[in-house]
């Protein structure tokens, strides 16, 4: 589940940005970056400006109750609830303009039936008033929600507000679901989320998880999901991993494309745990505190056409001061890669035709030596490679031979990056060092005693034999290249060189000031 950097857990992310000289860096304590205008450099196709302006205007539905529909009245408290239970499945409600409330409980929430309609008049808004803690819930499939706002619910955490229950076919259109604890949305299998404002939301904007079966076949398209995590999770629970903008968890086929997710405190979007075939594109990752991507113990994504800038600006800085020299970076991909066995619209990890302006530090690949299926080291307990599906298969002395020494790793493996723009000016970002770095590494594996993965195997493997591969990128600034562990720490030629031979067809050029 939660994220490591080492073997030993991420630390939590800082409210305040604390600048010792020590690092080189200076900003105004407790600053966050402020959202910026088109980059100063773009490739053909890729978004250079938000795509999802949705919150500050959103879209209004109708004036008129639509033919046949069940009229719902703000003045009648649990108006809504009711007029669910008694009417039969595939009936579209109408929610007149006001605050519609729910009975005074809180689990007094709607529970649709099959095929229900919700459409939200202009203005109408479905408040929990810090009472209830689900709007939506119920195993009910292909529900459908349009323009309604939904807010002040007290979700616990890791569940969510609007699909409780993760059921399949939900369609999520034109919303507004913002100040709620806990997750505004949950998802289900087929679920599409469209056009929506993800604001605000204590824990996250939406939390992709199933709690038996998996999800497939998931769209998040042209939504603005933006200031999530107000509850500040990895600071309350040290290393929960349980943050962000949106959280993908064993997502089999998701298109992640044209929302502008921006100023979430942590990640932006993170994979974690056995995802497969996701397609991101188009997006415009920007300001979040942390990185603006996490792919994590997953496979076979492809990331395109993506402008992703001043990320990780918060989380990457606190480290750094801590003096920490591990590359945190704006785009990690951690134990995850291409699988040719796994089925999925690509056979690799492709990232191409991004630009990346402005962030602390490039992208990262990483491989923990010692998380692997049943190691006690993995975080993500009880979970399997998609590779075994007997946790237990993986034990001496049958993971020390093939098939399951390959097995039993999530592998950060077949990972191409090429035809990106990487652009730092270290005035923007208020730093001197640490915040520059691509990287491809791996710890000196110790743990457990019977790991067949100990010593310098795994960073063997990373750096030379996984067809892990930058070329023909175009680097404008400062940069600097991590191999093999961190304290290898590389200019352009030693990077392009023997024995690493990366970024051939690339070019780099300084740039000096603003």
């Amino acid at each position: 589940m939660g994220i490591k950097w080492r073997r030993w857990a991420l630390p939590a992310a800082a409210l305040a940005l604390a600048l010792p000289a020590a690092t080189g860096c200076e900003s105004t304590p407790g600053a966050r970056p402020k959202p910026s205008g088109a980059p100063a450099t773009s490739v053909a196709g890729v978004p250079s400006t938000p795509v999802a302006r949705v919150c500050a205007k959103p879209a209004a539905g109708p004036a008129k109750a639509p033919a046949g529909a069940v009229t719902v009245d703000p003045a009648v408290a649990g108006d809504l609830a009711a007029k669910t239970r008694s009417s039969p499945p595939n009936t579209t409600f109408w929610l007149r303009p006001g605050k519609h409330r729910l009975e005074p409980d809180r689990y007094a929430q709607v529970t649709p039936k099959e095929g229900d309609s919700y459409l939200g008049a202009p203005g109408a808004v479905l408040d929990g008033r810090k009472t209830n803690q689900y709007a939506f819930s119920g195993t009910a499939r292909n529900v459908t929600i349009r323009y309604l706002t939904v807010q002040g619910f007290v979700a616990p955490q890791n569940e969510g507000v609007v699909n409780h229950d993760s059921a399949d076919g939900w369609v999520i259109e034109h919303a507004t679901i913002r100040n709620n604890s806990g997750a505004g949305l949950m998802a289900g299998a087929r679920q599409q989320v469209r056009a929506s404002c993800l604001r605000d939301n204590g824990q996250y904007g939406m939390n992709a998880y199933k709690a038996t079966g998996r999800i497939s076949d998931l769209v998040v398209e042209g939504n603005e999901i933006v200031g999530n995590n107000t509850g500040d999770w990895e600071r309350r629970r040290k290393g929960c991993g349980c943050t962000g903008g949106v959280k993908f968890w064993a997502v089999n086929g998701a298109d992640v494309r044209g929302n502008w997710v921006h100023d979430n405190r942590g990640t932006g979007l993170w994979a974690d745990t056995n995802n497969n075939d996701f397609l991101i594109e188009n997006n415009v990752l920007e300001a979040n505190d942390g990185a603006a991507l996490i792919y994590e113990t997953s496979y076979n994504a492809v990331i395109r056409k993506n402008t992703i800038r001043r990320n990780n600006w918060v989380e990457g800085r606190k480290e750094a001061d801590r003096g920490d020299n591990f590359p945190y970076a704006t785009v990690y991909l951690s134990e995850s890669g291409g699988e040719p066995r796994i089925r999925a619209r690509t056979d690799k990890i492709e990232i191409y035709r991004n630009v990346l302006e402005n962030n602390w530090s490039g992208i990262t690949l990483w491989e923990n030596a010692d998380r692997f299926c049943n190691s006690p080291a993995n975080t993500s307990s009880g979970d399997c490679t998609l590779l075994v599906k007997n946790t237990h298969r993986c034990a001496q002395p049958a993971i020390a031979r093939a098939p399951l020494y390959a097995d039993c790793r999530w592998k950060t493996q077949r990972v191409d990056i090429h035809g990106n723009r990487f652009v730092l000016d270290e005035s923007v970002v208020k730093c001197t060092e640490k915040c520059d770095r691509m990287a491809v590494l791996a710890n000196y594996g110790t743990y457990p005693d019977w790991s067949p993965y100990q010593g310098e195997r795994v960073a063997d493997a990373i750096t030379q034999k996984q067809h892990n591969r930058w070329h023909d990128n175009v680097y404008v600034g400062p940069w600097e290249f991590v191999a093999y562990d961190p304290s290898r720490i590389l200019d352009s030629g030693q990077w392009q060189s023997t024995p690493y031979r990366q970024d051939a067809g690339s070019t780099f050029r300084a740039r000096d000031g603003g």
